[in-house]
């Protein structure tokens, strides 16, 4: 599982599949928009929107992932770590104005004012060999993926991780590698038909299928963003680690919030053994704290707080 896994293998395999997603997009927008001014198609010109806008994206989650590695400071003394979020969540919103309300609108005017494919040919060989692109750039994210979800189920992986990079690339992926199918059945039957409505259709399409993967992004990075818990597994862990020194009689609760992928904050109040003395207590806390953050992967700022429990009548 994601949780009980290696971070920087993580972080490693987010960087991989964000570079191949990059690059990939970036000769695809190329060509699309190469291909547009050829043959005028509202579908390429479309997927060449959601191509530039998911280039642009990938240099989003680069950019926030470095600023993310800034030491924590007098203004932000839990670091920087909620950036790599933030900018995930800004993709959300390129992708839904760039790439689907784009896309979107170029259907619904080639839609009304239909005109007809020139060089229909150079189309078809550019879709086919974004589609070749597209895969290795999916092949590349899922792979990485693989690594880290575990047994989970890809939905599952996509609305639990907690590195944004990987979902919001996978996410990507599928949009255009299914935009990219759209797009060309949508030319095919212009192209049998002799209608170009049903181009422009495809490029509807393609960006409804945009605005949903959209949405779905922001509400998955608005939950991040707010701060969401450790995982289950993550919380056994650190329950057991709380409960493992012979003078902790008890959790009394225990809170903990993502400040980013790779950094948990942990607080808990703890049933202590009344007995002890201050110089005791103190050892307890820093043997437990040390226990806490040896258990999990991530790194984790434990804060501790000492109590005796109480009966409801006291």
């Amino acid at each position: 599982m994601e949780a009980l896994g290696s971070v920087a293998g993580v972080q490693d395999g987010s960087r991989k599949a964000i570079i191949a997603a990059f690059f990939a997009n970036l000769g695809i927008a190329i060509a699309k928009f190469v291909g547009f001014l050829l043959t005028r198609s509202a579908g390429l010109l479309a997927e060449a929107g959601h191509s530039l806008a998911d280039t642009g994206n990938q240099g989003l989650l680069m950019f926030g992932g470095r600023r993310a590695k800034r030491p924590a400071d007098h203004a932000h003394p839990f670091g920087y770590g909620p950036e790599r979020y933030f900018w995930s969540f800004v993709v959300a919103l390129v992708l839904f104005s760039m790439g689907g309300l784009f896309a979107l609108y170029e259907g619904i005017h080639k839609f009304s004012d239909p005109h007809e494919i020139k060089k229909i040919w150079v189309a078809y060989a550019i879709l086919v060999v974004s589609i070749a692109l597209e895969t290795y750039s999916l092949t590349t994210a899922a792979k990485e993926a693989n690594r880290v979800r575990g047994k989970r189920s890809w939905w599952t992986f996509i609305r639990t991780s907690k590195a944004p990079e990987l979902p919001v690339v996978l996410l990507e992926d599928i949009g255009a590698e299914t935009g990219l199918v759209v797009a060309l059945l949508g030319l095919t039957m212009a192209d049998i038909t002799g209608d170009a409505r049903w181009d422009a259709a495809g490029s509807i399409t393609i960006g409804v299928l945009l605005i949903v993967i959209a949405i779905i992004l922001a509400v998955e990075m608005k939950g991040l963003l707010i701060g969401e818990a450790a995982s289950d597994e993550q919380l056994d862990a650190i329950k057991t680690a709380l409960a493992s020194h012979p003078e902790v009689h008890g959790i009394i609760h225990l809170k903990t919030m993502h400040l980013g992928p790779d950094q948990l904050l942990v607080a808990a109040k703890l049933d202590v053994a009344p007995e002890i003395t201050a110089a005791q207590l103190a050892v307890v806390i820093d043997e437990t704290e040390a226990t806490v953050r040896a258990a999990i992967p991530v790194g984790a700022m434990v804060y501790l707080e000492p109590d005796i429990k109480r009966s409801p009548a006291q």
